[in-house]
């Protein structure tokens, strides 16, 4: 029988925001008990830290050279997930489950793009995914488009008629996902699969309920040793403020949603239980991108930093998947067909991620030397420079190979004329990289040579444009 599969990814949930690494000093009992009982993945990525690339590799298995979505679906960019792609939604259901989807979508172009005024009321990135081929197999649908209003969401079912909350987006997406699995899990006839995508702890961070806030008033809150609130640079472009009483705030903020977080799975993980569905139920517990929060001087997300594409992955299938950690290196490409395959669901053809489940199940060992990882110019301000330059953008920004042992990148900018950087960090000398070799030439060493021959087999691959000049 093919198990139920849940997966729960939040937003801008950075690896080390959770108290089982012992790294930040995060408040998460339910999600250490969980990790007690799953199988930890100590190097889980986002190949493209932003939410649109990371979402469409998660449903496509593909990298944001393939699908297009290389930035995010926002105002004034024609950018979005095409509704011929072959979802990992199409395939379930094609394979006889139930198919939910709650929470944040972000993979449909924002309706504003074309029509100032759209019936559903959208405004800026927002937008309602009608029924069809858009949903990607996804039959129960309360999801919106991008929508920051953590404490007063508002979602869409099949029609335009916008739901409006009063209640943090968590708590009520938990109320939606159980109904969901209560509903099917009594039926116990198909298995069902259910995407919940809650959006906190995504800036603004403070808008989270008190209650969590209360959690970290009083307690002393080390910042990580690579943190510089010195210059911060918001990389979306949001207005964040800068020195440390600011950013002892947003931190403290950040880790009570977590926090928060925290409670509404330990809900969902509580139920499963006593539905005894535990033994044929694969969870899984992700995000799509870090939160830099500081580190590097940087805030949000889109750098090859750990703080930015390492991400929390936690897998549990009672009585299946065996309990520990694993090594292994796990993009966000490979997600989709490695469901599939636990899952025992045929992986389309056009997938170019890995299913590992061989692997995660004790039947194959997969040798993977290197995970590709990329970032593109895609601000509308950047996007006109190399316009008016007669350049591709998607030409430019950063492309890098993450390795068990090396961080390497090789950064062209986001401006027409940057000069090339080459970067290279070693994790286990420099866990918070703080100390990167830098130069501009190409690599001379034997070790510098292989990483870049790597890093240029990806390019190929992907048959990206960027160029290693």
């Amino acid at each position: 029988m093919k198990p139920n599969i849940i997966y729960i990814f939040a937003d801008q949930w950075r690896k080390q925001a959770v108290g089982f690494t012992g790294e930040d000093p995060v408040i998460t009992p339910n999600i250490d008990k969980f990790a007690q009982e799953s199988l930890v993945f100590n190097h889980a990525l986002s190949c493209t830290p932003l939410c649109s690339p990371h979402r469409a590799a998660l449903m496509t298995g593909k990298y944001p050279q393939s699908t297009g979505v290389y930035t995010n679906c926002k105002i004034g960019a024609d950018v979005m997930l095409s509704p011929d792609e072959v979802g990992i939604g199409d395939a379930l259901k094609a394979a006889g489950y139930q198919t939910g989807y709650i929470g944040k979508w972000h993979l449909d172009l924002p309706e504003q793009n074309g029509c100032p005024e759209p019936a559903s009321g959208a405004r800026e990135w927002d937008a309602f995914t009608p029924p069809g081929p858009k949903r990607h197999g996804f039959d129960f649908w309360y999801s919106y488009g991008a929508y920051d209003h953590h404490l007063k969401p508002h979602y869409w079912k099949d029609t335009l008629e916008m739901i409006q909350v009063d209640q943090w987006s968590l708590e009520h997406e938990t109320d939606v996902a159980l109904d969901f699995i209560r509903a099917r899990g009594k039926e116990q006839t198909d298995p069902f699969a259910l995407f919940v995508s809650w959006n906190p702890p995504h800036s603004p961070f403070e808008l989270v309920p008190e209650r969590y806030k209360e959690l970290y008033k009083g307690r002393e809150l080390n910042l990580r040793p690579n943190v510089s609130s010195e210059h911060l640079a918001a990389h979306t472009g949001e207005p964040f403020e800068s020195g440390d009483e600011a950013l002892h705030r947003y931190t403290r903020d950040y880790f009570a949603a977590v926090s928060g977080m925290d409670e509404q799975f330990g809900r969902i993980y509580r139920e499963i239980q006593d539905l005894g569905l535990a033994e044929n139920t694969l969870i899984v517990l992700s995000s799509d991108h870090g939160e830099l929060m500081g580190s590097h001087g940087l805030m949000a997300k889109h750098s090859w930093h750990e703080e930015s594409i390492a991400i929390p992955c936690l897998m549990s299938w009672r009585g299946t998947i065996g309990q520990g950690s694993t090594d292994m290196l796990f993009n966000s490409v490979d997600i989709m067909p490695t469901l599939l395959g636990l899952a025992g669901v045929p992986v389309p053809a056009s997938v170019e991620g890995l299913d590992l489940s061989g692997d995660l199940l004790g039947t194959s060992h997969s040798d993977i030397s290197s995970a590709f990882i990329c970032a593109f110019p895609g601000r509308k301000d950047a996007i006109e420079l190399f316009t008016s330059a007669g350049l591709d953008n998607r030409r430019f920004g950063w492309r890098g190979i993450r390795t068990s042992q090396y961080t390497y990148v090789v950064h062209k900018g986001y401006a027409p004329g940057a000069e090339v950087q080459r970067l290279l960090y070693e994790h286990e000398k420099d866990p918070y990289q703080l100390n990167p070799i830098v130069f501009s030439e190409r690599p001379q060493t034997e070790l510098l040579m292989t990483l870049e021959e790597e890093l240029q087999s990806w390019l190929d691959r992907t048959h990206d444009k960027f160029e290693l000049a």
